[in-house]
């Protein structure tokens, strides 16, 4: 059975795991119930405007200043593979990763994708892939360079962090805010999905204008954790990122020995089934930005650090129009996963697990086949089922690391889904052109180049 959780997005929670353990009135007591440590972790400045401060008063067994010396941690390369440099406009995709054979915890078994701006910097992020089988133990993680949006494709995770559990499997999504010490647990005897570790702004519900007050995904379905504490000690772990370096020390317990807590700053949940998905009841494919679900946003209105945005089940109804996403060059980068079934625009080759990149201002859109099925296809209502896809969006190119572009996952062939788009009706073009004057632009009239460019 699921731990109770609390309903809505950014809201001011109270919970104790033991009767009186939340002072009342006041946030330090000279006295603490239980003989615990008040301590407050912040999310943002302390004169940040109220409606983005983020902060939560803690009341824990001991507090988390109790540690040893930090010294380096010998991440695996996979984790920490640097960007490849200079960096290429051409679209890549990857196949899944494969399941590990020797023991292999979820923070051990990240492979990071692609990267943008930097942690120093508070811009950008870094998109990970995981596939792990075995539990955290005895060993905790932080990062003080961002939050952590964590996606499952395939079995259920267990996040046991300060403030409480959270469950998520494939189809929910979790967001652990920067700073806050977590374990990842196994559900089954495997997982795999997407990480994404934001560098920006915290990631926040969009703005809906014109939608109104309603739609997308509405904050009463994310989810918080009650209080829930560990009274363990003994050796324990800790594994700290601290500018895109990655560092460890030993505490003298269990560090989820929080009793009690009130505040804003929390991991949550969400359940993407719930999102209410806006779509066109006339003519033409919209902006994927109705998919919305979180955004982390720049000083220029308008323009996202880092979009999670998602393509789920739905109608399609649209009247004289190719309902497909339309061909595109985008000024923003985009980062795309499949959690499950097929994407509409890719049906062969984007498989769950997998991954695809096209960055600022290359083109991409439907492959051949998909142009095809959507060209011919009875315009009736039709509902999109049996899938969902998401992206990740940012105004700052992506930049693929070593071990993406080196890695066996990548499909060198990618283009090739797009070799089979020729014009559609040449004679007819070249009949209307002629007739207007205009045929010394046709292929018939050109004069022939035979120059060659290297590849």
């Amino acid at each position: 059975m699921q731990a109770p959780t609390m309903s809505g997005f950014g809201n001011e929670f109270a919970s104790e795991a033991l009767p009186g353990a939340l002072p009342q009135g006041r946030n330090s007591p000279q006295r603490p119930a239980y003989g615990l440590y008040p301590e407050q972790i912040s999310g943002t400045a302390f004169t940040a405007p109220r409606d983005r401060n983020l902060r939560t008063w803690m009341y824990r067994l001991l507090p988390s200043v109790r540690h040893g010396s930090y010294r380096p941690w010998n991440a695996p390369a996979a984790l920490v593979s640097p960007a490849v440099l200079p960096v290429s406009p051409q679209q890549q995709r990857w196949n899944p990763i494969a399941f590990p054979v020797e023991p292999c915890n979820w923070l051990e078994s990240l492979h990071r994708m692609v990267i943008n701006g930097s942690p120093q910097a508070r811009q950008g992020c870094a998109i990970y892939l995981y596939a792990a089988n075995t539990s955290m133990d005895k060993v905790f993680f932080q990062s003080a360079d961002g939050e952590w949006l964590i996606v499952p494709q395939e079995g259920a995770l267990e996040l046991r962090t300060e403030l409480g559990w959270l469950t998520i499997g494939p189809g929910s999504i979790a967001v652990v805010p920067r700073g806050i010490r977590f374990q990842v647990a196994l559900g089954g005897p495997r997982a795999r999905g997407y990480a994404c570790e934001n560098w920006g702004a915290p990631l926040r519900l969009p703005e809906l204008g014109p939608i109104g007050a309603n739609g997308l995904a509405n904050p009463r379905d994310f989810e918080a954790p009650h209080a829930r504490f560990v009274d363990e000690q003994g050796p324990h772990g800790l594994i700290t990122k601290f500018l895109d370096h990655w560092w460890q020390c030993e505490l003298p317990g269990n560090p989820l020995n929080v009793v009690a807590w009130h505040g804003n700053l929390a991991p949550y949940r969400y359940n993407l089934k719930r999102f209410n998905t806006i779509n066109t009841v006339s003519f033409d494919h919209p902006d994927p930005s109705i998919f919305t679900v979180l955004t982390s946003p720049t000083d220029s209105p308008g323009t996202a650090n880092l979009d999670f945005v998602i393509f789920p089940e739905r109608w399609m109804v649209a009247e004289d129009t190719f309902r497909p996403p339309w061909f595109h060059r985008n000024v923003m980068s985009e980062f795309m996963g499949l959690i499950e079934g097929s994407y509409d625009a890719k049906p062969d080759g984007f498989v769950p697990g997998g991954a695809s990149l096209h960055p600022c201002m290359s083109a991409h859109g439907p492959d051949a086949e998909a142009l095809r099925r959507a060209t011919e296809a009875e315009l009736a209502p039709h509902r999109q089922r049996d899938t969902l896809a998401f992206m990740l969006e940012s105004a700052t190119a992506f930049q693929p690391t070593v071990f993406a572009m080196r890695s066996r996952l990548r499909q060198p062939g990618y283009l090739a889904c797009w070799e089979g788009l020729v014009v559609r009706q040449p004679e007819a073009l070249r009949t209307a052109a002629f007739s207007m004057g205009t045929s010394e632009g046709s292929s018939a009239s050109r004069p022939s180049n035979t120059k060659q460019f290297p590849l």
